[in-house]
Formats: C-alpha cells, sequence, structure tokens
C-alpha cells in the first residue's frame, strides 16, 4: 500500500507508540489522584504539556488538553462568545473546515451572525476584505485556519491576527493541518487561540490542544471536574497525551528537515504533469504546505479514479464529502470560483516523512493508468490532448 492522504491522518510514529503502551497496561492511575501510583500519569500529562508547548514556542500554562481539533476549534468560539455576551458577531473564510463553517452555523438560531470572507483563485484571503467584515464592538472573534485541509494553502495569519487586535477583536486559528508541516510560533503569530490535533502529526486519534494566550479570559466548553486548571472537564487520557506529547517533540527535530518532503511533493508533481495530460494543479504556489498535492484531473470523476486507485493500493482524497457514494462537489474549490465539473474532479495527494522515492514513482504511474482507463470509457474516448499542467 502507498499512503498518500496524510491530511487526513498520518501514521502512529513508533516512538510515540512506545511511549503510549505503560499507561495502557501498569501506569493506569487517574491523575487526579492524590497518591504516588496516580503520580506517574500526573507526570506523563506535565511532559506532554511542556512538548506541546515546546512545539509552538507557548509557556506550558497556555496548552489546554482536548480530544481533537473540532473540539478545540468550538472551545475557542464559543469561549469568545461567552466572554462576550454582548457580541453576536463573528467572521471567517469560506474556505474553513467544517467545524468552523457548521459550528458558526449552528448559532444563528441562538441570534448570532457570521460573516464569511471570501477567497481568491489561490485560495487567500484579501486583507483588506478582512478588515471591512469586522464590526468593532460588535464581532466576538475572527477565525482564519493556518493551512487549508484539502488545498494546503497558507493563510496570513500573523497579518489577519494584528488586523483583529487593532480592531479589539480576539482572533483563533485551525492550525489543525499546518501542525508539524510548517514552523508555528504561536505567541509571535498574535493569536489569542490556535487549534491542534493529534492525528495529523503522527499521535494517535482521540487528543488535541487548544493554546490560549496567556491573559486571555476562557470559558470552558466541558464543565464538571477541574482538570486542565479549571479550563476542561474530564478525566484526562493519559496514554493519548503522552503519545501527543513525544509526537509533538518529534515534530520539533522533524521540521528541520522538511524540505525532503517538499522535495518528495515536488518531485510527483513533476512526474505526475509529464505523465498525465489536461492536469490542473490548484491553490497558491507559494503559500502552501511542502506536503500537500492539489490536482483536478480533466473528463475525470474524482470518485471513480478513487475506486481505481484503491484497487491498486494508492491512498488519497477527494478532500470533498461523501454520500450515497456520489462525490459533491467541494466547498473549497467553490468558494475558489471553480466550476462543479473541476471541484468532483479534484484529488489531494499528501506526503509524510514516512514515504519514498520510489513510492512517487509508483504512484504516479498508479494515477496515469487510472486516468487513462477512464477517460478511454468515455463516449468517443479522450482523443489528443494538449497538457495544461497550469496552477491557478
Amino acid at each position: 500500500m502507498i499512503y498518500f492522504d496524510n491530511n487526513a491522518t498520518t501514521q502512529v510514529a513508533p516512538e510515540v507508540v512506545a511511549e503510549m503502551l505503560p499507561y495502557f497496561s501498569e501506569l493506569y492511575g487517574n491523575p487526579s489522584a492524590g497518591y504516588r501510583f496516580a503520580r506517574e500519569s500526573k507526570k506523563a500529562i506535565d511532559l506532554a504539556r511542556d512538548r506541546v508547548a515546546a512545539l509552538l514556542g507557548a509557556d506550558p500554562s497556555e496548552i489546554v488538553f482536548t480530544s481533537c481539533g473540532t473540539e478545540s476549534n468550538n472551545a475557542a468560539v464559543a469561549s469568545a462568545l461567552r466572554v462576550f455576551p454582548e457580541r453576536k458577531h463573528l467572521v471567517t473564510s469560506a474556505v474553513e473546515h467544517s467545524a468552523i463553517l457548521k459550528y458558526c452555523a449552528s448559532l444563528e438560531d441562538l441570534g448570532y451572525e457570521t460573516t464569511i470572507v471570501p477567497v481568491d483563485s489561490g485560495g487567500r484571503i484579501d486583507l483588506d476584505e478582512l478588515r471591512a467584515a469586522i464590526r468593532p464592538e460588535e464581532t466576538a472573534l475572527v477565525s482564519l485556519m493556518w493551512a487549508n485541509n484539502e488545498t494546503g494553502v497558507l493563510s496570513p495569519v500573523a497579518e489577519a491576527a494584528e488586523i483583529a487586535a487593532e480592531m479589539g477583536v480576539l482572533f483563533h486559528t485551525d492550525a489543525v493541518n499546518a501542525m508539524g508541516k510548517v514552523p508555528i510560533d504561536a505567541p509571535a503569530c498574535g493569536a489569542h487561540f490556535l487549534s491542534l490535533s493529534g492525528h495529523k502529526f503522527h499521535a494517535p486519534k482521540g487528543v488535541g490542544a487548544l493554546y490560549v494566550k496567556s491573559g486571555v479570559r476562557f470559558r470552558p466548553l466541558l464543565i464538571g471536574g477541574g482538570q486542565e486548571d479549571q479550563r476542561r472537564a474530564g478525566t484526562e487520557a493519559v496514554a493519548q497525551l503522552a503519545g501527543l506529547g513525544k509526537a509533538a517533540e518529534l515534530a520539533r527535530h522533524a521540521l528541520l528537515d522538511w524540505q525532503s518532503v517538499r522535495h518528495l511533493r515536488d518531485d510527483f508533481e513533476q512526474k505526475l504533469l509529464s505523465a498525465v495530460d489536461r492536469v490542473e494543479l490548484n491553490g497558491s504556489p507559494v503559500h502552501r504546505l511542502p506536503n500537500t498535492t492539489h490536482a483536478s484531473f480533466e473528463g475525470v470523476d474524482a470518485g471513480d479514479l478513487l475506486v481505481l486507485m484503491d484497487e491498486a493500493e494508492l491512498c488519497c482524497s477527494s478532500g470533498s464529502a461523501c454520500s450515497t457514494g456520489a462525490v459533491k462537489p467541494s466547498h473549497v474549490m467553490l468558494a475558489m470560483g471553480h466550476s462543479e465539473a473541476r471541484a468532483k474532479s479534484s484529488l489531494r495527494f499528501s506526503v509524510s516523512r514516512y514515504n519514498t522515492a520510489a513510492e512517487v514513482d509508483t504512484a504516479v504511474e498508479i494515477v496515469a493508468a487510472a486516468v487513462a482507463k477512464l477517460r478511454a470509457l468515455r463516449p468517443g474516448g479522450s482523443g489528443p490532448v494538449v497538457r495544461a499542467g497550469n496552477r491557478s
């Protein structure tokens, strides 16, 4: 199997598995208990907090552990609204994850309003439009993802955070798909809240964190016990947190060699464009993650293409929601101004440090064969074509 879907989830690093194992067996104490045996679990959580904070350039006290990126996103929005109950307005972008867009939409029945800032054909917002969308004294929060989960396009987070600060508004960034792929300095970027999820950078599923800038008022989403310094109730998942901490430590070192991952991605793109006609790369060619390729294959349905590649044991993603086997057009692609046809012909390929150059060559062969087969099945065949290979 060739796994090119690392923006969906990543394999758990062997070192992370080893770090977790003791807390599934002999070190099973509840970290909130007062005896020495339980303190081993508490030490594991403290170490994990230190390691995650180090990855973000933050203070350990600024890290609140959660179950996933969705919870972190929801917690940031909910806290801002509770801290500023008189403010009934939110600002976000048209290409956000559903954990933001759907949560904001769910608030409409409660009297809240959300302004959705559009993006250009490269998938990035216009900062002047962002500024115009913010309403001083009315806007509670601006939320802008660091890196798009489908296209890998990077947002101007620091600039957007600066605009929000100038206008007296809290700023949150969903950094779930950026974490471990690009350097992130949470305090320097100006965010009040920053979300991450472990399974995106070789930690297990079911664990995440929310960075809450020191001095920022915070109201918990989950209320009950006093865990996480009163900021997130619930008995901690010690083994998963130990794994998250180890993955954060590994990611700090791996970031020093992300050029090798970029090389794999670039090699894949160059060979793909040479091997397959009528392929378009989507999103900004400059402002993007070093591991992500988002491509449209003219005249080919992404759902059909995924079936053939699955049979050939190549894992990638349409990056869009599926229902009863039909691929729906990606809201990200539509927001970038692309047609439904182009959106439905798009796939995301995302590599990691565990992929190899040999896998790149084999993956290109699989994609080329699958595209050729599907185009040949079309009425009249695909006919002679001229390769475009442009990014827009």
